[in-house]
Parts: C-alpha cells; structure tokens; sequence
C-alpha cells in the first residue's frame, strides 16, 4: 500500500518588528502583539540594536532574519571594540549632574556622535539643586554658545517638574537617554515611566539574561503621549572612543569649527599647525572655547592614529 504524504506545515509569514530591547544576542521585538517577542539572531552577526526595525521569522525563540535600512545609529568605537547604543533615534538626551564629579568629556563625545548622525540633541543637567550647579552651567556655558540647548532638572527632588520639563522634547520623538554612570538616567526615566524598575526585571527575566551580561538597552513607550513617543536607557559609561568618525566628520561635527570650515588658508586644514588658520585664530580670539578647542584636538589624534593602525 502506498505510504500517504504528510501534510506540509505551511512557513508561517515573516513579520516586521521593532527591536525594544537589547541583551547581548537576545533581544525582543515588538510586531504588534500583546507581549513582544523574545528572539535572537542567526549564526554570529551582532549588529542589531535596540530602536532596530527587523524582518522576524516567528519560533520559540524567534529569528531575526535580516535588520532594515536605518535612518541612523549612535555608537562608540575605540581601539578594542565597537558598541552600538540605539538605531533609528529622532534626540539624544545627554546627562550630567555636579555630582559624582562631572565628565564633560564624556558630554563634548556623545554630542560629536549625534552631530556626526545629523542627530538633534539636547544638555540636560540633573540634580540642579546641588550647591555645585552653578559652577557647573559655567563650565557649560560654551555648549549653549555653540547653540546646544540646556534644561536644568532635579529628578530625585522635584521629578514632576522634570517630567513637564521634558515632555515637550519627547513628543512622537524616539530619544535615548545618556550619560556617565550616577548623574541619575535611572531616576529620571523612572519619572517618565511610572514602575519601569519593575518592567525591566520582567524584560530581564523574559531573556533570561542574567547570566548573559550586564547591560541592556530599553526602548518604552512614554505613557501619556502619542504613538511614537518612545524612550530608550542605556546603562552608564566613562568611555566614548569616536575611531568610526573620518577627519571632515569630525570637523562638521563641532558646530564652532563648522562655522568656519573653508575659510582657512589650505583646503585640507586640520586646524592644527598649518599658517592661516581661521580656527586657531578663532580660539586665540576667544570666539572659540579653548577646552573646546583641546577636546577636537584629542579626537583628532586619537582618529589619526587609528588610521595608522587600523584594526586587522
């Protein structure tokens, strides 16, 4: 008697999703449903990040199969390695505080990579009832000189007044929050999102990332505002190596030295040592911040040297 085919199991459909949270290689996707997925991505790739918009093959866990063009991609590169905090961002909100001391370093980087990205991005200074505030907004005077915008908030002491702060910035607006560990990301996506500590330990468990790693990034909805409205948390660093960037990147990306791109004496100036430098003429004049002046400076180097040396 001839064996009866079996019916083949029709594939089910690939779906379109956005990646709202990132574990290492285990993420989840939100497609539409009531619960976003738990997936992972095929063989070794590991260039998916949270904000990420996917074509998912549905299982337990699911698949990512391919990740869709982005409209852009905040990320950190130095010597050892590349880090890609979020994809498809409409504002970054970089984070500082007077306390734990201060890394304006830090702040100078994050706000080069979102120029670099055509990224808007706004300052905003926590914990602004410490006494040492005010010595601080001094020190970031120059950033609202450039044309950065500044808002002053204290999300522990008063976290209503940050959320009305805010709010208006975040609406129908994909925005990451970044910053140095301790000026109080935490506390403040805490404010917007009422109960988001407990959400994240049911993300983390849902992945069972635990023994995985100990950074994620995490894209919420802002209860209260219109679809689109979305925030992300990255975890703290002290850290913001720029390798990716190429010497005119960089250049554009400070709007001071931008301004003045073209007007110096040779077209390829680095704005180092070369005779006729509308730039350096500008720091000496004082029309340029020198702290300013010195952090392009460092960047530049640290560009260069990594095109001496480029990775294997």
């Amino acid at each position: 008697m001839a064996r009866r085919p079996q019916p083949v199991e029709a594939a089910q459909p690939v779906l379109r999703a956005r990646v709202v949270a990132a574990f290492g290689r285990h993420f989840l996707a939100d497609d539409g449903g009531a619960e976003p997925r738990a997936c992972i991505v095929r063989g070794r790739r590991s260039d998916v990040a949270c904000g990420d918009w996917v074509m998912l093959q549905p299982g337990d866990p699911a698949t990512i199969e391919r990740v869709l063009p982005r409209r852009n991609a905040l990320w950190r590169e130095d010597a050892w390695r590349s880090k890609v905090f979020a994809a498809n961002l409409d504002l970054l909100l970089v984070v500082t505080a007077a306390e734990p001391a201060p890394n304006l370093e830090l702040v100078g980087r994050a706000l080069v990579a979102a120029s670099a990205q055509d990224l808007q991005a706004l300052v905003v200074l926590n914990k602004c009832e410490l006494p040492a505030t005010q010595a601080l907004l001094r020190r970031l005077q120059p950033l609202r000189d450039c044309g950065y915008p500044l808002l002053e908030v204290s999300a522990a002491a008063q976290p209503r007044q940050a959320v009305e702060q805010l709010l208006p910035w975040l609406q129908e607006r994909s925005s990451l929050l970044i910053g140095a560990s301790g000026v109080g990301k935490s506390t403040l996506a805490n404010a917007l999102i009422p109960g988001l500590h407990a959400r994240t330990g049911d993300i983390s468990r849902a992945l069972d990332s635990g023994r995985h790693t100990t950074t994620s990034t995490r894209l919420w909805p802002i209860p209260g505002l219109p679809d689109g409205s979305a925030l992300l948390d990255s975890p703290g660093f002290q850290a913001f190596g720029l390798n990716h960037l190429s010497v005119s990147q960089l250049q554009h990306a400070l709007p001071e030295l931008a301004l003045r791109n073209g007007s110096c004496r040779f077209h390829n100036c680095t704005h180092r040592e070369e005779p006729g430098c509308a730039v350096r003429d500008a720091v000496a004049r004082g029309e340029i911040d020198g702290e300013r002046y010195a952090l392009y400076l460092r960047i530049l180097q640290e560009l260069l040297q990594a095109q001496r040396h480029p990775k294997a």
